[in-house]
């Protein structure tokens, strides 16, 4: 059983999920667009696409973009099991019928509640799972559903937080892969733009700090239930 990654930029990895997903049986390739690695036409027995700086529809600057929307588009609609993290369930958007766009309420960032919506109680992933905690860094958002989603989490001020298609793909606005430290490196390479709107650099990397267990807790089982979808498409 292997899942194919794409990784978009290097300070935006599997994070937790490494450990997650290796513990739950699965394999993983991680493909590296930025480094030139060509985006393949297909996964193999899943497909997680990972966040990153770049807007979803910024093909010029992040030129494998098209190929990762295709790549999604295709796995999809064959059934495979995906799941688009942050700017993976943006792309997930956009290759399916949905819009992205610049979001209206600015930056959303930290330790943030995400609330699950009825259909999140019979899902193969979300089953189960109350609001919650979990990390976002993200100004883009998804303002329509690609046709025949099923949300599944919501949130404030950006409301289009999970949803399903099919059977086997999910988006996932949030980053329920990203530890305290992969956190703490974004808050640091981005603090001038940060202060400037107003936020405490060091309060975001502590209320994310003291969010550890709890994130960890709430987002192992997303994991660990994803690779079941894997081991049983």
């Amino acid at each position: 059983m292997r899942i194919t990654v794409i990784e978009h930029e290097a300070d935006a990895g599997l994070g937790f999920f490494a450990g997650w997903l290796t513990d739950a049986g699965a394999e993983f390739e991680v493909v590296r667009p930025y480094l030139g690695e060509a985006v393949p036409e297909r996964a193999a027995g899943g497909l997680i696409v990972l966040g990153g700086e770049a807007a979803a529809w910024e093909d010029e600057q992040y030129p494998w973009l098209p190929a990762t929307r295709d790549l999604i588009r295709r796995s999809v609609e064959g059934g495979v099991p995906t799941l688009g993290i942050c700017l993976g369930a943006q792309l997930m958007t956009l290759a399916c019928g949905g819009a992205v766009e610049r979001g209206e309420h600015g930056l959303e960032v930290g330790a943030c509640e995400v609330v699950p919506l009825p259909a999140a109680g019979a899902d193969p992933l979300f089953g189960g799972l109350g609001p919650a905690l979990a990390v976002q860094y993200h100004r883009d958002a998804t303002t329509a559903l690609p046709p025949g989603a099923v949300p599944l989490a919501t949130g404030d001020p950006y409301p289009n937080q999970a949803y399903r298609l099919g059977d086997r793909a999910w988006a996932v606005q949030f980053h329920p892969e990203a530890t305290p430290e992969i956190f703490t490196g974004w808050t640091a390479g981005s603090a001038d733009h940060l202060t400037e709107r107003g936020y405490s650099v060091e309060e975001l990397n502590t209320q994310v700090k003291e969010a550890r267990e709890g994130l960890a807790g709430t987002w192992k089982s997303l994991a660990e239930r994803f690779v079941t979808v894997v081991q049983t498409a």
